[in-house]
């Protein structure tokens, strides 16, 4: 699969996954209309984008500055590796 360079397709994408996420959340808070439900799904929204953060940003600059993030693919490879050398 080719690298998607085209920013009119990387905005697209950005976009179509913000949207993605708003239905999605909505259609689970119709669900379960309550502040509990709201507020764990915001909870775990918000500890996914820190993590994705932590795989993206901090190993890169604070860990690792060797290491380049393309996905979190690379970062499951690139865990697994530095696991497997620490053994």
């Amino acid at each position: 699969m080719r690298d998607l360079t085209n920013p009119f397709w990387i905005k697209l994408k950005g976009f179509l996954f913000l949207g993605l996420g708003i239905v999605s959340s909505l259609l689970l808070i119709l669900e379960a209309p309550t502040l509990r439900v709201a507020g764990l799904l915001a909870l775990a929204v918000w500890c996914f984008c820190r993590f994705y953060y932590f795989a993206f940003y901090v190993i890169q600059h604070y860990v690792d500055p060797a290491y380049r993030f393309s996905g979190l693919w690379s970062f499951v490879s690139y865990w697994w590796g530095k696991r497997r050398k620490e053994i």
